[in-house]
């Protein structure tokens, strides 16, 4: 059944339900334990239930993996100019979604960030996680030159530029936490490969 609401109201109001999962699920994760928390509790806590939590988050463990920044900042990549080079549309896109983020959302990213690096199960499916980054930044750089989502030099490029950023911030942050200055890091790493690689 399609739902009466306007679009946007309707996108707002499953932001709206999305967010409220997530931010009781960490709740749960940070006062009883990550392996103790059930997704039934995580749907009680939310008033949704357990067939719409697993509209949002296809696992528990998706609460956290997930990233909500990654298709943002996809769509500011191939929004970027033509003829920008992949590390400055890169570096444009990170900025224009991290440097717009309010306290909240840097708060809410640092509480799921340090889950993550707590969590061993969570960081056991980090190179599943980069594999998946690797794929969706080399697709929209392709995508921004004309190419097949496959071609070889996009996926060089983007295996290059997602390990300047492990490199720099590694799952979970430094020390469980993320906040502008590893940004302004990362930044300068990717500007630093620009210069040494010129990757075109």
């Amino acid at each position: 059944m399609t739902s009466s609401l306007p679009a946007g109201l309707r996108e707002r109001k499953k932001a709206k339900t999305r967010a409220a999962i997530r931010d009781h699920a960490m709740r749960l994760f940070e006062e009883q334990g990550y392996a103790a928390t059930t997704v039934d509790q995580i749907a009680e806590a939310a008033e949704v239930s357990q067939s719409t939590f697993f509209r949002y988050f296809p696992t528990k463990e998706d609460v956290i993996l997930i990233d909500d920044y990654d298709p943002l900042i996809v769509a500011a990549i191939k929004a970027q100019p033509p003829g920008t080079p992949p590390v400055r549309a890169l570096v444009n896109a990170m900025r224009e979604v991290f440097l717009n983020l309010g306290p909240d959302e840097w708060e809410s990213e640092r509480r799921r960030q340090k889950i993550y690096q707590t969590v061993p199960e969570l960081r056991a499916r980090a190179m599943h996680q980069t594999v998946s980054a690797i794929d969706m930044l080399a697709a929209a750089l392709a995508e921004r030159e004309g190419l097949p989502p496959d071609d070889r030099k996009s996926r060089v490029v983007a295996g290059a530029l997602i390990g300047v950023v492990l490199a720099i911030v590694p799952p979970g942050g430094r020390d469980g936490d993320f906040d502008p200055a590893d940004f302004a890091e990362v930044e300068a790493a990717l500007e630093m490969l620009e210069h040494e690689v010129k990757l075109r």
